[in-house]
C-alpha cells in the first residue's frame, strides 16, 4: 500500500486555514420574533451579516421556538430531564419548564442562568467549534464552563452592565460578580459602544487594550413599510385637531429615565396643552408611571399603550411628531436608528451609546428635565427643524451597516485563532 505524506510549510497552512469556514458557537437569550427588547434584534442581525462572511454559527437559546432562520442554526439548551422550555412572555424571565414526569415549573431569572450554562456545556462537549461568542451576562457563566472543558477561546459581548440596567447604581451584587469574573477570564470583551467601554473599566477594572468596540447597526431591510392606516386613530384625529405626539419605545425600567421624561413632559404641556406623549413598553415601572403622571396632572397628555409588536410597533413610531430616549444610562439605543426609517427625528440622552454614531437628532442629559422641555417646545413649535433633521437621518441611515461590525468581529476572532485549536 503507498501511503503519501504531504507536508505544508506554514504559508500554505496559513492558507488552508483561511480557506476553511471558521465555525463559532454563539450563546444568547433571545432572538426575534420571540423577543423582549433590541438584544434579540443585536444578535439576530450581526449573525446574518457574520454569516455572509463566512462563519458557520451555531446559536444556543435557553427556549424552544420557532425562528424559521436560514444561515444558522439555533438549538434550545434543554437541561436533563426537561421536555421542553417555553417562553411565555415578553420578559427574561418568562419561561416555563415542561418536564418528562408531567410537571411544569417557573423559574427564577438566575435559575435560569445556571440551568442554561449546565446544558448548555453539556451540548458543547459534543460540538465542533473554534470559539465561543457570548451576550450579556445570562449567557457568561456558560461560556466560562465551555472554555474551561474545552479549553477554546472566549469573547464575551456586552450589551449593557449591571450599572446600565440599574440606573447608575451598583445593581444586584451577583450578577455584578457574574460580570465581573467573566470579563476578566475572557479572551476579549466586546463593547457595543465607548460608552459602554468605559463602563466595564469604570465598574470592572477590565484593561482598555482588552475592550474592543464595535457598535450596533441597522438593517433596514427587516423594518416593514407603514400602510396608510394608523393604528393610533385616536391620536390620528387629535393630530388633524392640531395636537403634536412625542412618543417614546421601550422597557418601562429606571434605566430608560421614563420618570424624567414625565417631569419634562408637564413643563411641555403647561407651554402647549395640545401636546401628547405616547408610551410604548412594560415593565416594573408601569403602574408607578402611570400614578406619576396622574399625581402630575397630565394623565389626560399621557397615553400608555403597553408593549406592542408588528403594526402597532410601526405606526407608534409613525404617528409621532418627534421620538424621545431619554436613558439615565443606554449601551447603544436601536430605537433612534428605527424611529429615522419610519421619518422621525429624536431627542435622545447624551448618556446613549448610539449619540456616537447618530448625529441628525437633538441631545441632552437625561438629567436636565428643564433643557429637555425646552427642546421639545423648540422642536414642535419649528416645522423647519424637522425637516432639515429627516433630510440628514436619510443621508446617515444610507451609510449604516452590519458589514463593517461583522468585519470587526471576524477579524476579532482570527486573531484569536491564530495557532490555537478548539
Amino acid at each position: 500500500m503507498l501511503i503519501e505524506i504531504i507536508i505544508y510549510n506554514d504559508k500554505e497552512l496559513t492558507k488552508l486555514k483561511k480557506n476553511r469556514l471558521m465555525k463559532v458557537l454563539m450563546l444568547g437569550w433571545e432572538l426575534p420574533p420571540h423577543n423582549s427588547g433590541g438584544l434579540g434584534v443585536a444578535c439576530y442581525q450581526l449573525c446574518e451579516a457574520l454569516a455572509k462572511t463566512e462563519v458557520d454559527l451555531e446559536f444556543i437559546l435557553p427556549y424552544q421556538a420557532e425562528h424559521d432562520i436560514k444561515f444558522m442554526n439555533v438549538l434550545a439548551a434543554r437541561p436533563e430531564g426537561v421536555l421542553e422550555i417555553l417562553k411565555s412572555g415578553i420578559a427574561y424571565d418568562s419561561y416555563k419548564y415542561v418536564y418528562h414526569d408531567g410537571h411544569e415549573e417557573c423559574k427564577d431569572i438566575y435559575s435560569q442562568a445556571y440551568f442554561y450554562e449546565k446544558a448548555a456545556s453539556d451540548m458543547a462537549k459534543k460540538m465542533s467549534f473554534d470559539i465561543v461568542h457570548a451576550h450579556d451576562w445570562l449567557t457568561f457563566r456558560a461560556a466560562l464552563r465551555i472554555k474551561a472543558n474545552r479549553n477554546c477561546p472566549i469573547i464575551l459581548h456586552v450589551h449593557s452592565v449591571e450599572s446600565d440596567r440599574a440606573g447608575g447604581h451598583r445593581g444586584n451584587p451577583l450578577v455584578h460578580e457574574i460580570e465581573e469574573t467573566a470579563m476578566l477570564q475572557a479572551d476579549s470583551v466586546v463593547a457595543v459602544s465607548e460608552h459602554t467601554k468605559k463602563s466595564i473599566i469604570r465598574d470592572y477594572g477590565i484593561p482598555a487594550d482588552k475592550i474592543e468596540v464595535v457598535h450596533n447597526s441597522i438593517d433596514t431591510s427587516h423594518l416593514e413599510a407603514l400602510d396608510s392606516n394608523n393604528a393610533y386613530r385616536y391620536l390620528m384625529q387629535l393630530k388633524t385637531n392640531g395636537y403634536k405626539i412625542v412618543s417614546s419605545i421601550g422597557r418601562l425600567t429606571v434605566q430608560k429615565g421614563i420618570t424624567n421624561l414625565l417631569y419634562a413632559a408637564k413643563a411641555v404641556i403647561d407651554k402647549m396643552n395640545k401636546t401628547v406623549f405616547l408610551i410604548v413598553g412594560s415593565g416594573e415601572q408601569y403602574n408607578e408611571l402611570i400614578a406619576l403622571s396622574a399625581e402630575l396632572g397630565i394623565g389626560a397628555n399621557v397615553v400608555f399603550a403597553g408593549f406592542q409588536r408588528g403594526k402597532e410597533w410601526r405606526d407608534s413610531f409613525a404617528i409621532a411628531d418627534l421620538f424621545l430616549m431619554p436613558s439615565v444610562s443606554e449601551p447603544f439605543g436601536l430605537t433612534p436608528l428605527e424611529a429615522g426609517f419610519y421619518g422621525v427625528p429624536s431627542l435622545i440622552s447624551k448618556q446613549a451609546g448610539v449619540s456616537e454614531v447618530l448625529h441628525s437628532c437633538l441631545k441632552v442629559d437625561f438629567w436636565d428635565i428643564d433643557e429637555m422641555a425646552n427642546k421639545i417646545v423648540g422642536y414642535l413649535r419649528g416645522d423647519g427643524l424637522r425637516d432639515l433633521l429627516c433630510q440628514q437621518l436619510n443621508n446617515e441611515l444610507s451609510g449604516m451597516s452590519w458589514e463593517l461590525s461583522a468585519n470587526k468581529i471576524k477579524r476579532l476572532y482570527e486573531r484569536h485563532l491564530a495557532g490555537v485549536t478548539a
